[in-house]
């Protein structure tokens, strides 16, 4: 395989990859006031912290997860952004 053929391939997979991605992140919502302590997918809406894995506490209204659409509200949270998030 030369160089021109490896390219083509990595590019291929890059664009596969990014197709799978596209379709889970439609089918999950961000759920707010479910993670618990460190367990956190993101940064805090109140910008407390900056990353994944931050929380201090458990089901902290400005921390959030991404869960299954629809399940928010099953698991106890919330899809809407609580007051002062940014």
């Amino acid at each position: 395989m030369n160089k021109r053929h490896a390219l083509i391939a990595a590019a291929l997979a890059v664009l596969s990859v990014s197709e799978t991605a596209l379709a889970a992140d439609t089918e999950k919502e961000k759920c707010f006031g479910i993670a618990k302590a460190g367990q956190n997918d993101c940064a805090s809406v109140m910008g407390t912290h900056s990353c994944a894995g931050q929380a201090k506490k458990d089901m902290d209204p400005t921390e959030w997860k991404y869960v299954a659409k629809g399940t928010c509200a099953k698991e106890g949270g919330s899809t809407a952004m609580p007051k002062g998030g940014k």
